[in-house]
């Protein structure tokens, strides 16, 4: 019975309604602001209806031909024009807020006599959360350097700007297609500027084990040398050395998300093992920071993460991911499965990202069973290294601690080479 007298209402009805709820809804909260401020502003909950609906009407005569909505969107931005120019000459400090929402107002209007609704209450609900969420967003540009609104802008041009304009085809007989090496760069950015953001908003509290959590998933070799100096002369031994344990224990479970972007079959060989390895450190590395020690627990105040999106990094990034994409094909041509092994175990005592990213691109290459392989000895490789790098940066009982931790995860972090020889 509803549906029927429902039915007898004409759409048109139903569209004015509509223009008359939204732009009431703006001119209502105008009203409010206006009434605050004790000050000249533009319109208010008759004045933002009657443009809402002229913005209909001219939109419904016009069509599809856009003269009238062109004519009218100029005779009531000239009202606003108007307005604005009076605010500059009686007020200090003239906003322009109220007369944009008046044509975004007129704009719903039209919208909604071409039948886009939902394009025109999603920008009427926008501009309402815009314009009531402006004590908060002020406050927010205050809060927020200038250097991390530049980082961020950095990481929109790595990401919306050089990848759409990359070439998407292979080059040279090995393959290399520049438009994947990038996506490559995007995707370990995305994941390490993550983690750096999580880690400049909870700095504060100065945690060692969230500082580990946070940074074995930005880079967990950066964050050995960074626990490590910091653990020198510090009596928190355990709290430190099972940090970086910690640390290691995330490297693991970021190399299934970052291999699994890009080779899902590889994913499924590595992610048992080392999901299992990752858990099983990261609960290890909290339990030994657990064990007492004298003095007081926490990173110092001046900690500061690195800035992941530094853009020559990144062109670095791509240039050894490139290398060890040649470097993977040259040697598995003239040295085999050995070669592989072997460049893995030497890749680990630095930055181990290119060389797990290239075997994810490696497919027509390699197997998966010689791939998984590589990633399994080059983590082992990485956590040993990081271990010596402990050794000499913290130096004491923290620099031993952490050397035996890492080599004990370095020893069981090969034992997925026989489950991945069995199968």
């Amino acid at each position: 019975m509803f549906q029927g007298f429902a039915g007898l209402i004409p759409s048109a009805v139903t569209e004015i309604l509509l223009v008359l709820f939204l732009s009431f809804l703006l001119g209502l909260e105008r009203q409010e602001r206006k009434s605050v401020a004790k000050e000249y502003a533009f319109g208010g909950v008759r004045t933002f209806p009657l443009i809402g609906l002229l913005g209909y009407a001219l939109g419904a005569l016009s069509g599809q031909q856009w003269g009238l909505v062109t004519a009218g969107l100029a005779v009531v931005g000239s009202f606003l024009w108007l307005s604005y120019r009076h605010k500059l000459e009686t007020q200090d400090a003239a906003g322009v807020t109220t007369e944009l929402s008046g044509l975004v107002t007129y704009v719903v209007g039209v919208l909604v006599s071409h039948e886009l609704l939902w394009i025109a209450m999603t920008l009427a609900v926008l501009s309402m959360l815009l314009l009531e969420l402006k004590s908060f967003l002020e406050n927010l540009s205050l809060r927020i350097p200038g250097d991390e609104i530049l980082t961020f802008t950095k990481f929109l041009l790595l990401t919306f700007v050089i990848l759409p304009v990359v070439p998407n085809r292979a080059f040279t007989s090995y393959g290399i297609n520049p438009f994947k090496v990038w996506l490559v760069v995007v995707a370990v950015s995305a994941m390490s500027y993550g983690s750096y953001i999580l880690q400049k908003f909870t700095k504060a509290k100065n945690n060692v084990l969230l500082a580990a959590l946070l940074g074995g998933a930005y880079s967990s070799t950066l964050t050995t040398v960074v626990l490590a100096k910091r653990a020198r002369g510090d009596s928190q031994t355990h709290i430190y050395s099972g940090g970086i344990l910690l640390a290691s224990g995330v490297m693991y479970l970021r190399f299934i998300i970052l291999v699994g972007l890009f080779n899902r079959g590889l994913m499924r060989e590595i992610a048992p093992p080392f999901l299992t390895l990752g858990l099983v450190a990261a609960l290890a590395g909290w339990l030994w920071s657990r064990i007492p020690d004298k003095g007081e627990t926490g990173l110092p105040h001046d900690f500061t993460p690195k800035n992941p999106l530094e853009l020559p990094v990144a062109f670095s990034f791509a240039a050894i991911f490139v290398g060890m994409l040649i470097a993977t094909h040259f040697t598995l041509l003239h040295l085999g499965s050995g070669g592989i092994y072997a460049l893995a175990a030497i890749m680990g005592v630095s930055d181990v990202d290119p060389f797990v990213m290239g075997l994810t691109q490696s497919a027509g290459a390699l197997t998966l069973a010689l791939a998984a392989a590589g990633l399994v000895i080059a983590a082992a490789s990485n956590n040993l290294a990081k271990g010596f790098y402990a050794f000499f940066l913290a130096g004491g009982r923290c620099g031993r601690q952490a050397l035996l931790l890492l080599a004990a995860l370095a020893l069981v972090g090969l034992l997925p080479l026989i489950w991945i020889g069995l199968r």
